[in-house]
């Protein structure tokens, strides 16, 4: 089972100095990949239902995110081997051929390590922010995806479709690896089936141990029916839930609470298609001791 975790690119620990040192050191505790994801703007507006079933802004989390691509640039400059991803993107909010010189890029420099995250977005104000109709999400994704494989592809590049239009062209840098795999964050039933058909992968949030066997199953299962090799591709397991110094009692949220607790819901999805477990928001500790829990949960799981 392979472990990541997001980098503290948002909330009150996000800084230059705290993505160093976390990505120092999850490379150096043997963890399997870091990952990053976007967010444009935080709307004043409210958008989401909150508890009481009243719309609510956007969480706090969001007011700073650093941006996803140029913060693994850095991270892949200090580090060598570990992989470095994106949950997610928002493919939407770009022009395909430069992200898929950006990806290709950041490719190069890293040694053929990156993973591609993208998802279909879902804050109208970012959509109105990039000039991109939010009604176009879903077959624009499939539309920017295909582009940015087009780009990845041997020159001379040439595209054409619903949305985008690349004329003959040389388009470089291409992937150091020919190729970058993209898993898509997809969690409802067309998202998933979206995912089995055009991804390589997908990274559906584990909200419970049911829900997100579930998932990987239809995941697999649609890209059998698509034709595709189902064992060939990748689910990796989204944790949105706080790892704790201290275990959890009572009700706990699946893959949260201490270390311990953690690893023993990992290895319930262990035999469950699932390949691998990235963990969002590791604490809401000190950096410090946030290690120091990375480094317990990374020794229960090895010794598994």
């Amino acid at each position: 089972m392979k472990l990541g975790i997001m980098l503290p690119v948002s909330g009150v620990h996000a800084s230059p100095t705290s993505i160093t040192t976390i990505a120092l050191a999850a490379e150096r505790l043997g963890y399997d990949s870091l990952w990053t994801y976007e967010r444009l703007l935080r709307p004043m507006a409210p958008l989401w239902p909150g508890a009481d079933g009243a719309l609510e802004r956007a969480p706090e989390i969001y007011r700073t995110a650093f941006e996803p691509l140029q913060t693994l640039s850095h991270v892949a400059a200090l580090t060598e081997r570990i992989t470095l991803a994106t949950s997610v993107i928002s493919a939407l909010l770009h022009t395909p051929v430069v992200l898929a010189r950006r990806l290709a890029t950041l490719d190069q420099f890293s040694g053929g390590r990156v993973v591609a995250g993208f998802g279909q977005g879902s804050i109208p104000q970012e959509f109105a922010t990039a000039n991109v109709p939010w009604k176009r999400r879903g077959a624009g994704l499939d539309d920017i995806i295909a582009a940015v494989r087009a780009c990845w592809g041997p020159d001379p590049v040439e595209y054409g479709g619903r949305f985008y239009a690349i004329e003959a062209s040389e388009i470089n840098p291409k992937p150091l690896r020919g190729n970058i795999p993209i898993v898509i964050g997809a969690n409802s039933d067309g998202g998933i089936d979206r995912a089995a058909r055009i991804a390589d992968g997908i990274t559906p949030v584990a909200s419970s141990q049911t829900a997100v066997t579930a998932m990987a199953e239809r995941f697999r299962t649609a890209a059998e029916r698509f034709g595709r090799d189902a064992d060939a591709l990748v689910v990796t397991a989204q944790s949105n839930s706080p790892m704790t110094s201290t275990s959890l009692n009572g009700a706990r949220p699946f893959l949260g609470g201490s270390p311990k607790q953690i690893a023993e819901d990992i290895d319930r999805l262990r035999g469950q298609g699932i390949d691998g477990v990235m963990l969002a928001f590791p604490s809401a500790d000190e950096i410090d001791v946030q290690i120091e829990l990375l480094d317990e949960l990374r020794g229960l799981v090895a010794s598994e």
